[in-house]
């Protein structure tokens, strides 16, 4: 049976910064491996190392902008596809329960807490994701990135109020805090 590449995203729900998705086939046993959202940035980043070396792997990333023109869904569908062609495996597992109706795909709820190849995933995404957003707070300071990572928090909504939006906000999520009454 082939290899089991576990496949999981990062950065589906923020307001700001791109769409990470990752496919990983371990080579060999990572210890202390979970959901990423479940460790320390410490932690996720000393296994991030260990990941990356001792495992194959694919990184897919997407812009707000082509988050905002062809919608979140099309993204992760093509991240999907784009995975699965460049993993030398027909073994698939993604966290969630939909396929976006990609085909040899299976899905498993919270897979990335209980499968070892989603959580590396899982991990390999989170901190592509973070590292890209502490990037975009040093070209965008104004925004404190680095402190809520793109999500729509109260700081953060704040920040877009007083400066506007920036290149790397996703235009097409509505935030009713930002949203204009007509009363």
């Amino acid at each position: 049976m082939d290899k089991l590449c576990g496949i999981d995203e990062a950065g589906r729900g923020p307001i700001a910064g791109d769409l990470v998705m990752a496919g990983c086939i371990l080579e060999h046993k990572i210890e202390g491996l979970n959901d990423s959202k479940k460790l320390t940035a410490k932690k996720r980043e000393l296994l991030y190392e260990q990941i990356i070396q001792n495992a194959q792997y694919h990184i897919v990333k997407f812009s707000a902008q082509e988050i905002d023109k062809q919608g979140i869904a099309h993204c992760l569908k093509s991240g999907l596809i784009q995975i699965m062609e460049n993993m030398q495996t027909s073994n698939f597992l993604f966290d969630g329960n939909t396929t976006f109706g990609v085909k040899n795909l299976q899905t498993m709820v919270k897979a990335d807490g209980k499968v070892a190849e989603v959580s590396a995933a899982s991990i390999l995404a989170k901190v592509t994701h973070d590292r890209d957003i502490v990037l975009e707070a040093k070209k965008y300071p104004q925004y404190q990135f680095e402190k809520h990572k793109g999500y729509g928090t109260k700081l953060h909504i704040e920040m877009i109020q007083q400066h506007g939006y920036s290149p790397i906000h996703r235009r097409s999520y509505k935030l009713k805090a930002l949203e204009q009454t007509l009363f």
